[in-house]
């Protein structure tokens, strides 16, 4: 018997949503960063074996919206809930339940789906701390299932898949077995360099930048030639982001330059160049142009 079906991780800002998905796929498809509201846009990613096919939807995290580019990020975590057949709600250990946690319960009591608890995590927290959180949790509502994790590491990872294959409905393979996102290649590159920014760069600036894919070709040597903008809303971001003399613009080429590679599995060309355009996170011509909206 073979099973597949739909699942959506969903949780606030930062709680670990892409770690968790990377880990699952063993690939680097979905942006990390410490910062929260790094994931923009549905991830969808596909984990194939034998007797089972599990599609998983990497969501942003449910925030309050400053712009109209937090708003359209809050609206795909919502609407990704509505055609699946498997809620992942993923949280942190905590004294007490966020308000935004309780605002995302409130909403799966409504969905009538099957609903997981994962609490990431609980490798840098106390097991105390831990224990108190899945009990204040499953006293607000019934879950499916209750799984303690830690995405970074994989501790209980694979319990947690074998848990989906569980739950899951008998079904067809939706996708090639060889195939592991639906995402262009052209977004997962725009995805890694964003990563090295956010990485890289102060608190301000990266959440104010954006990265556009102006050319992407590959040669008769199967080699790439990528040409990226990156934006920015000031003047001074802009310095910011070039650095003294180019140097961090350099270090930002050469890190995403290496992760690039080893997915195109080909060498890299990579020419970045940096570009203003003021509040472009409340433009909806812009969002548009970066794929950010429908």
């Amino acid at each position: 018997m073979f099973k597949s079906g739909f699942v959506t991780i969903i949780g606030r800002p930062n709680v670990g949503k892409s770690t968790l998905t990377n880990k699952i796929m063993g690939e680097k498809l979905s942006i990390v960063s410490c910062r929260p509201q790094t994931t923009r846009n549905n991830i969808q990613t596909i984990l194939t074996k034998e007797n089972y096919q599990l599609i998983f939807v990497d969501t942003p995290g449910i925030h309050k919206p400053r712009h109209k580019l937090g708003e359209f990020m809050v609206k795909i975590a919502e609407e990704s809930v509505k055609d699946v057949d498997l809620v992942v709600f993923i949280t942190n250990p905590q004294q007490e339940i966020a308000k935004g946690d309780e605002m995302i319960i409130e909403g799966l009591k409504q969905s009538n789906k099957t609903v997981f608890l994962v609490i990431n995590k609980v490798d840098e927290n106390p097991k105390e701390l831990t224990a108190k959180t899945l009990k204040m949790y499953s006293e607000l509502m019934e879950f499916d299932e209750i799984i303690p994790i830690s995405a970074l590491k994989g501790n209980n990872v694979d319990k947690l898949i074998d848990l989906m294959v569980s739950h899951m409905p008998e079904g067809p393979q939706y996708y090639p077995e060889d195939m592991i996102t639906d995402q262009q290649e052209r977004f997962v590159v725009s995805e890694i360099i964003r990563e090295k920014i956010l990485r890289m760069l102060s608190q301000e600036v990266p959440h104010g930048t954006a990265v556009e894919i102006i050319s992407m070709k590959q040669g008769k040597n199967k080699n790439y030639k990528i040409d990226a903008t990156i934006l920015c809303e000031k003047d001074s971001h802009k310095g910011i982001i070039i650095g003294k003399g180019g140097s961090m613009l350099k270090k930002i080429g050469t890190y995403s330059r290496q992760d690039i590679e080893k997915l195109l599995d080909a060498k890299v060309d990579l020419k970045l160049w940096v570009k203003i355009k003021k509040d472009w996170r409340d433009s909806s011509f812009v969002l548009k142009e970066l794929g950010y909206k429908k």
